[in-house]
């Protein structure tokens, strides 16, 4: 069997809510050269009966006995992926019908880019309109995005398409689980490679109460500092001490002193 030119990975744990949706905005992809790597993370409720609904050549299937958590499952998704590219999906977000077709042929247009993401609309979990993601349209140029990353993400992580050979270079790291794609963004950028985005908004991101975007917020400046410390530690011990490096840390002792008064304010 030939290989596809697009690997697309989604890890999978309690989303039979919204996963049959998720599933069919995948399969409803204008562009088709793909392989879909559906990885069911030891879900309790019935997503693996919804995922086993489905029956398309397209689809590969694996389970993991117990829950592992997301940075495993990401992780074998990626050692698997046949694809020159490898595309993010989560298991309640929907991507539009142009998504890959518009990335592909970005991609083919400019074959020096090696992360390609898109902007996103949030919703809710209804599927009602929740808004924008502010950082995320704020920072869509390559120079943009390259200056705000030391300050905190502005990628939407099941919006890229990554170059396969790129991401089983750098893979996710367990330490850095809760912001394993801040911090891999981190590292691919400081090693030089490029990141883009496309100013169109091709995938719908479901915010839900249990999201970690909303568990997180009373908490963000030390997760923030705390990632950043891991990255600059990490890329100083593999001889990277470049500006990239070192921005990130200074901003990371800035997030610092935030969290550290942030209770104080508050009392205040």
């Amino acid at each position: 069997m030939s290989s596809p030119t697009v690997s697309v990975i989604m890890p999978v744990f309690n989303t039979a809510e919204h996963l049959g949706e998720a599933i069919q905005s995948i399969l409803d992809q204008r562009y088709a050269n793909f392989e879909f790597i559906i990885i069911n993370d030891g879900s309790t409720d019935h997503s693996k009966q919804i995922i086993n609904s489905f029956n398309d050549p397209r689809i590969i299937t694996l389970e993991n006995e117990q829950n592992q958590g997301l940075v495993f499952t990401l992780n074998r998704g990626v050692n698997l992926a046949r694809g020159e590219w490898i595309a993010r999906m989560d298991g309640d977000d929907i991507s539009l019908p142009i998504r890959f077709e518009e990335q592909m042929q970005y991609l083919h247009n400019h074959p020096y880019v090696d992360v390609l993401a898109t902007t996103v609309q949030l919703i809710d979990e209804h599927g009602t309109d929740a808004g924008i993601w502010a950082d995320d349209y704020a920072n869509i140029l390559p120079n943009q995005i390259l200056d705000y990353l030391p300050v905190n993400n502005c990628i939407a992580h099941p919006s890229v398409m990554v170059r396969t050979q790129v991401l089983k270079k750098f893979t996710y790291l367990a330490e850095q689980a809760q912001a394993e794609d801040y911090d891999l963004w981190l590292r691919i950028a400081a090693n030089g490679y490029v990141i883009h985005k496309l100013d169109h908004t091709l995938l719908k991101h479901r915010i839900t109460r249990f999201s970690f975007t909303r568990s997180r917020q009373q908490n963000v400046y030390s997760k923030l500092a705390t990632t950043k410390f891991r990255f600059a530690k990490n890329a100083w011990k593999n001889g990277n001490h470049s500006s990239f490096v070192r921005r990130t840390y200074w901003y990371a002792c800035l997030d610092a002193v935030k969290a550290w008064l942030k209770p104080i304010n508050q009392k205040l």
